[in-house]
């Protein structure tokens, strides 16, 4: 997913590039509505005519395609990460949200969210798309589940918790300019799955 800096690194990339980046970027900042074609040319560098030189379908096209390209970037974190397991894999996304509101100053959030619940009426294009990157991020935490040892039901119901605990943690950083929501959402998540994987070896404690 592209950090506050990858719009200044986009420069050695294509003009294409660069609009994705800054949009994206955008779009975390302010939310779809956000997002206008005079801002994404300011931050990008790029020439008004290479807007619908890039993107014939308009502003629309340009931020269905740059929630795509945050969303596959987060995707390929995920996916990288989910073989090492469930850990690895929660404190690989910690860090990525770490640096991530660090580097904005608690301004930028989840594309993804900002995308989810901000866009039903003005941009309901959008909402599909989150809601499939949220499924490929569902799965992924599945699979690490299950490599781990739990069952498929029970993997995927921590999977879900999971992301929407640590989804949530990213809106209380940002209100209150701080990564302690952040940690303290990834302890408990941390203090659930070893639980559970007690309960799965052990079975629960008999009671007089």
């Amino acid at each position: 997913m592209p950090s506050p800096v990858d719009v200044r690194r986009a420069t050695r990339g294509t003009t294409r590039d660069r609009m994705l980046s800054a949009a994206a970027q955008v779009l975390r900042e302010k939310g779809a509505a956000g997002v206008t074609i005079d801002e994404v040319l300011a931050r990008s560098g790029a020439p008004r005519g290479s807007v619908y030189h890039h993107f014939p379908g308009g502003r629309s096209q340009l931020l269905t395609e740059a929630l795509q390209f945050a969303g596959d970037a987060i995707t390929g974190l995920v996916d990288d990460a989910a073989a090492q397991g469930c850990t690895a894999l929660l404190s690989h996304f910690v860090a990525f949200w770490e640096r991530t509101l660090a580097e904005s100053d608690f301004a930028a959030g989840c594309p993804v969210v900002a995308a989810a619940i901000g866009s039903a009426d003005a941009e309901p294009a959008l909402t599909p798309i989150a809601g499939d990157i949220f499924e490929r991020w569902r799965a992924a935490l599945t699979r690490a589940f299950v490599a781990d040892g739990f069952d498929e039901a029970d993997a995927g119901s921590l999977a879900v918790t999971s992301i929407a605990a640590l989804e949530g943690a990213v809106v209380l950083c940002r209100s209150t300019r701080t990564a302690e929501p952040l940690h303290e959402v990834a302890r408990q998540v941390e203090f659930l799955i070893k639980s559970r994987e007690f309960v799965h070896r052990f079975g629960l404690p008999s009671h007089p």
